[in-house]
């Protein structure tokens, strides 16, 4: 199955299109240039809940920095015994009752 021409011409980026009226050459009034109107963004709620997170006093960043270089330098060593001790205590808490 062939999807698409080898053949298509590479695309190009846009150029800025010119400004037209009195903000392209300044205002008419004073001869200086006229102020441009300010972007405005919307932070969806996710972008704003991990916001929080990084303001949160229980996050280490520096722990985090630290993890990620032993993990990528392959130093980082996994307690799996710390780690299914914690997963029982963590089930045992959800379910409010002792499993073992």
């Amino acid at each position: 199955m062939k999807i698409g021409s080898f053949d298509s011409k590479p695309v190009t980026a846009a150029q800025p299109a010119e400004r037209k009226g009195p903000a392209a050459n300044g205002s008419a009034k004073t001869g200086e240039p006229a102020a441009e109107p300010s972007a405005q963004v919307a932070i969806s709620p996710a972008a704003s809940l991990l916001a929080k997170v990084a303001e949160d006093p229980a996050f280490d960043a520096a722990k985090v920095d630290r993890i990620a270089t032993a993990i990528r330098e392959g130093r980082y060593q996994i307690n799996a015994e710390a780690i299914a001790e914690k997963l029982i205590v963590n089930a045992e808490e959800l379910l409010g009752r002792k499993i073992s």
